[in-house]
């Protein structure tokens, strides 16, 4: 059997950490929508951000860092970012917005990271900026749930904040891939 880029990387503690966020998402799902049990739901989701946090500290400090990691971690947060502003999206029309914002940046930021890996043949982690929006992503997620009865204008800008958070990501990774892909060409020509 032929070993892939990924032989030995798929049951990491910090991937399995990855694996176990994707396995949360029907629960917070279920808790938040079925039912409607806010609370729970927000815990719920707390407990998948702290994950993520955990396989973050753990790849670094015991140098578990691994390509696949690289490529299963994002996938996970992502997915459970959707997967709840689709959530939030049903009770707060502000939040269809951003929404489809959070889509076509992942969608982008898709495409550009497979070329990259395809162009370099390398995998590039995560950096501050996407960091960033991803905690404020969940701060305003937890607000919304634990608030459903806020009032629109207060979701309004919460979901502004967050959208120019997720424009500014999206330009400053591809800034990035640009870079990163030049020295690349540069290093190799």
């Amino acid at each position: 059997m032929k070993e892939t880029r990924f032989h030995g990387q798929f049951f990491t503690i910090p991937n399995l950490l990855s694996y176990l966020r994707l396995a949360l998402i029907p629960a917070i799902v279920w808790l938040y929508v079925v039912q409607e049990s806010y609370t729970a739901a927000a815990w719920m989701m707390a407990f998948s951000a702290a994950t993520d946090i955990v396989d973050g500290f753990i790849a670094r400090h015991y140098h578990l860092v691994t390509d696949w990691g690289k490529i299963i971690d994002p996938i996970a947060d992502k997915l459970t970012q959707i997967t709840i502003c689709f959530c939030l999206a049903w009770r707060f029309v502000p939040v269809r917005f951003m929404l489809i914002l959070l889509i076509c940046k992942e969608v982008y930021m898709g495409i550009i990271g497979l070329v990259f890996i395809h162009k370099t043949d390398s995998v590039e982690g995560a950096v501050w900026y996407g960091k960033m929006t991803t905690v404020l992503f969940f701060l305003v997620a937890l607000l919304l749930i634990l608030f459903p009865g806020m009032p629109t204008p207060a979701v309004s800008i919460l979901v502004a904040v967050e959208s120019a958070s997720i424009i500014l990501s999206m330009v400053l990774y591809t800034a990035r891939y640009l870079r990163l892909y030049h020295a690349h060409k540069a290093e190799n020509a």
